[in-house]
């Protein structure tokens, strides 16, 4: 029987500040998720005269978060740590509302998404700065293209809203 031992991740990061990277990715995963549930939801559950496009755009939405919620948790794990993955530990980690109960009317949806995409590129941003520190451009790479994503996002649905107040 073999008492090999796999070798610790080496991939010229500190160890300190690749463990620091890892922990920041979960909880951009976690909220990554919350807002992926938070979107699906709003695309079951939208109505009004708004119907057709905004359970399109949301489709479109939560298809690009759950395909990103994928990227994040494998980068936490070449990393050399356990991505989380499960509601437990999301709601732990997340730093964003769940979805309410009842569904909101249709722009109240666009208002909460907006809120969550804004947060999602702010935290972003941040892990660009702290890989960036830590010579970790993979993750800064990751990030950037999250935040450029979140913003534009979060644009789209702000368009939406004008005129609403």
């Amino acid at each position: 029987m073999s008492t090999s031992k796999v070798a610790p991740v080496n991939l010229g990061i500190d160890a300190q500040k690749q463990k620091q990277i890892a922990e920041k990715l979960s909880g951009f995963l976690a909220d990554s998720y919350t807002l992926y549930l938070t979107t699906h939801n709003f695309h079951w559950n939208v109505t009004g005269v708004m119907f057709n496009t905004l359970h399109d755009m949301f489709m479109e939405q939560y298809t690009e978060l759950w395909q990103a919620i994928d990227e994040i948790a494998e980068r936490i794990r070449i990393l050399g740590f356990e991505a989380p993955g499960s509601y437990q530990a999301f709601s732990k980690l997340s730093s964003l509302p769940d979805a309410p109960v009842n569904a909101p009317a249709a722009m109240e949806m666009v208002r909460l998404l907006l809120s969550g995409h804004e947060a999602l590129a702010a935290s972003a941003r941040k892990l660009v700065d702290l890989a960036a520190d830590a010579g970790d451009e993979s993750t800064a790479d990751l990030a950037t293209g999250r935040l450029s994503l979140h913003e534009e996002t979060a644009w789209k649905l702000r368009s939406l809203l004008q005129g609403e107040d």
